[in-house]
């Protein structure tokens, strides 16, 4: 069984030894057992103190022990990079991605879609499906480029990272930072889903401002894993992203020794079952800012790197109001993504598993056959449920890949064909 320790960014101390775990300093001259005092950082070391997110690891061997990388050739459709061709204005929405031939893991499984900025501005994101129906053996994976969220959409991941292990269903999310080492295992044999990959400033709750203390994701209900490792000499491939390209070393044990740690950089995971959904009891349709669970600002205040929001089940009483999303044109970019069920400003060709796009300035919002069903609903209490739909949310456009352009919809434009014009006096 699994053990977590609850809350957002806490400073936690874990030991799956007793013992292992130095009391008092860091880096004694002799740690305990011999193993190896290393530090994690995922912030400049003079990071504010409000802001510096690191932790100390001991482990069986340090990590400096690898021999070099070389290009992995596998992966085919995993950070293939995006064109520098114009970027044209459209609206784009895609499909499922189809099941990966038998024998994939979830890194061979990736296919990235969208992305923008390069991850050595150290700013941006970049949305990859995944459809594995293998687990990873004698391999893990290491992403330098940015923190990975990891959406289940079909199927459970367990993953098993440096600092503990996470079971994650379908429903859940877990982020495991930049730079942590780990290994997926498919406890359904097969597991579909999303990864976003957020090269900015760490994910962290959303200030509250007037909604006040509580509400939307409490950072009680995020959820770190107690220390575990593997204790196993055999031989053990990484596979590491970097500057957006994909490496490979083989190492003669498993990386996954870490057998103690203590610090606020770690793996969690969050139900989204748990976000407190905040809407209004009165009149018009508010801001999706109030389903926002995590921000990645940006160095301009209120205009985030990334915003991670979610659309759960809730209930709708606004009056005079026409109640699912307005249209609108924004000048945030927005890349949504479909769990469970059917979102509510789309009626037809928007399935779990697929995405869509809405670039800064692009006009969306609801298709014909949602604003036509909306504008004539009885505004009684309805309660949306049996759906789970997200957006990830980003100041910077994103560009879609060769892969992404090729597979799109082809007649997504037509969801906003034929709305009648308005009759004036």
């Amino acid at each position: 069984m699994t053990h977590y320790i609850p809350g957002f960014g806490n400073h936690v101390s874990t030991e799956a030894v007793p013992g292992a775990l130095p009391v008092g300093r860091n880096s004694p001259q002799r740690p305990a057992f011999g193993l190896y005092a290393e530090q994690l950082s995922g912030t400049a070391f003079t990071a504010p103190r409000h802001e510096n997110r690191r932790s100390w690891l001991y482990r069986m061997r340090p990590t400096a022990e690898h021999p070099a990388y070389v290009r992995y050739t596998g992966a085919a459709r995993f950070a293939p990079g995006t064109s520098d061709a114009a970027l044209a204005p459209n609206r784009l929405r895609w499909d499922p991605v189809a099941d990966s031939a038998p024998g994939t893991d979830l890194i061979d499984g990736m296919t990235t879609m969208l992305a923008n900025r390069h991850p050595a501005d150290l700013e941006g994101v970049a949305i990859h499906l995944y459809a594995a129906n293998r687990d990873m053996e004698s391999r893990v994976f290491m992403n330098a480029d940015g923190e990975l969220l990891f959406v289940p959409q079909d199927g459970r991941l367990e993953l098993l990272t440096e600092l503990g292990r996470m079971a994650v269903a379908p429903g859940q999310i877990a982020l495991v930072p930049r730079g942590v080492r780990f290994r997926a295992v498919l406890p359904d044999g097969a597991a579909r889903g999303y990864s976003l990959e957020n090269h900015g400033a760490l994910f962290r709750l959303p200030d509250l401002g007037p909604i006040g203390a509580n509400g939307l994701a409490n950072p009680r209900d995020f959820e770190t894993p107690v220390a575990w490792y593997e204790d196993r000499d055999a031989p053990t491939e990484v596979i590491q992203k970097f500057m957006g390209s994909l490496w490979t070393t083989t190492l003669d044990h498993s990386p996954l020794d870490v057998v103690a740690w203590h610090g606020n950089l770690a793996p969690w995971r969050y139900d989204l079952a748990r976000f407190n959904t905040i809407n209004t009891v009165s009149f018009d349709h508010p801001d999706p800012s109030i389903f926002t669970v995590l921000t990645s600002p940006s160095d301009v205040p209120g205009r985030a790197n990334a915003d991670f929001v979610v659309f759960p089940p809730r209930w709708m009483v606004a009056e005079d109001t026409f109640r699912p999303p307005w249209f609108h044109r924004n000048v945030m970019s927005e890349a949504m993504g479909l769990i469970t069920g059917a979102y509510d400003a789309k009626a037809e060709g928007f399935a779990p598993g697929g995405l869509s796009l809405h670039n800064l300035m692009a006009g969306h919002g609801p298709d014909l056959a949602s604003w036509q069903g909306a504008s004539a609903a009885e505004l009684k209490p309805h309660r949306i449920a049996g759906t789970m739909a997200f957006m990830l949310e980003s100041c910077w456009p994103y560009r879609p890949t060769s892969y992404a352009i090729e597979h799109g919809q082809p007649d997504y434009d037509a969801v906003w064909a034929d709305f009648p014009k308005a009759r004036l006096p």
